[in-house]
């Protein structure tokens, strides 16, 4: 009797197995960010680790992201199905053909600035009049061109590496900087804050969004549900990255070492606090996801100016607002 009991028990277990199985199967997705493992991406880390995705119904690959991975050529070429994109880079690449669309743009602050010594007499953008400025190649261009033209000034251009050591030696008056990142770097190097001047190009009507989400067209016409369900994901990962910010650091040193990346957890701390200054803003309003218009227009239009699109197109077809989205 308990013989037979047993197995019909073992018979329904296996039923109910299932029957979950089929009726709640998560679909597949691949996802790269646009750089190697740090806490820039945290959220998406969290958002996998703690199972978020899968509560969601997305079973995600994460790609390891680096110099030679990148997001543009995967998501172009169908080796990922969703991708995080400069918005300048986004609308370059919808310019020249490609068919991608924002569903998710999750910096709302521009993170590029520019910072000088104060020692060097630069206090106010016409000091920098003259001077000898790093940047960076490509879009990393834009803003502190247009900066420059706003306030008329004419400088000397150094390409500008990674690494901020000509700016620490003196080789250069101003550096290109992440608020993120290398000038986290500055201050860890013994430069005090308060002998930088720093110019955040927001704060000059500069503001050009960085990391989104983006997808293809042909990938959300096919499955909405499954674009918006990977950003809202994406977003309760991030909230719940600055609510439990040691928890989300060890995710991320963890997924470092796996990389082989030297992991400082200072830095790291520092740079998902700004993560999450740029990702809510204190002025923000509205949802965290969420494009402005605005936004899109003011890089669209600089980037129409620098001939590097020839046309803007309509916003409504550039951005999907997945935060409203009811598959129901």
């Amino acid at each position: 009797m308990m013989k037979l009991r047993f197995i019909l028990l073992l018979a329904f277990l296996t039923w109910v197995s299932s029957t979950f199985a089929s009726d709640g199967k998560l679909k597949k997705a691949t996802f790269l960010p646009q750089w190697s493992p740090q806490a820039q991406f945290a959220g998406y880390y969290v958002a996998y680790e703690k199972g978020i995705y899968r509560k969601h119904g997305i079973d995600v690959t994460i790609v390891q992201g680096g110099p030679y991975r990148i997001p543009s050529d995967f998501l172009k070429n169908r080796k990922a199905d969703f991708v995080t994109l400069w918005l300048s880079s986004a609308i370059q690449m919808r310019s020249h053909g490609v068919k991608l669309i924002n569903i998710g743009q999750l910096m709302q602050r521009s993170a590029l600035m520019l910072v000088a010594k104060k020692a060097s007499g630069i206090t106010r953008p016409q000091d920098i009049q003259g001077k000898k400025v790093g940047l960076w190649s490509g879009d990393f261009q834009l803003q502190p061109r247009a900066f420059f033209k706003k306030y008329n000034l004419h400088v000397t251009v150094i390409p500008q590496s990674y690494s901020v050591n000509l700016f620490l030696r003196g080789g250069i008056d101003v550096a290109s900087a992440m608020w993120y990142n290398e000038y986290h770097t500055i201050i860890n190097s013994g430069v005090n804050p308060e002998e930088l001047t720093t110019f955040f190009f927001d704060e000059h009507g500069l503001n050009f969004p960085e990391d989104g989400i983006y997808t293809l067209e042909e990938t959300i016409r096919k499955d909405p549900a499954l674009s918006c369900a990977f950003v809202k994901a994406s977003i309760e990962g991030w909230r719940y990255a600055f609510s439990h910010p040691d928890e989300a650091l060890d995710i991320v040193l963890k997924y470092m070492k796996e990389a082989k990346i030297p992991a400082n957890r200072v830095h790291q701390k520092w740079m998902i606090e700004r993560m999450k200054d740029l990702i809510i803003p204190p002025q923000s309003q509205g949802d965290m996801g969420i494009l402005k218009e605005s936004d899109f227009e003011r890089v669209a239009k600089e980037l129409r100016k620098n001939g590097l699109i020839k046309e803007i197109l309509d916003f409504k077809l550039f951005f999907k607002n997945c935060i409203d989205y009811d598959e129901k």
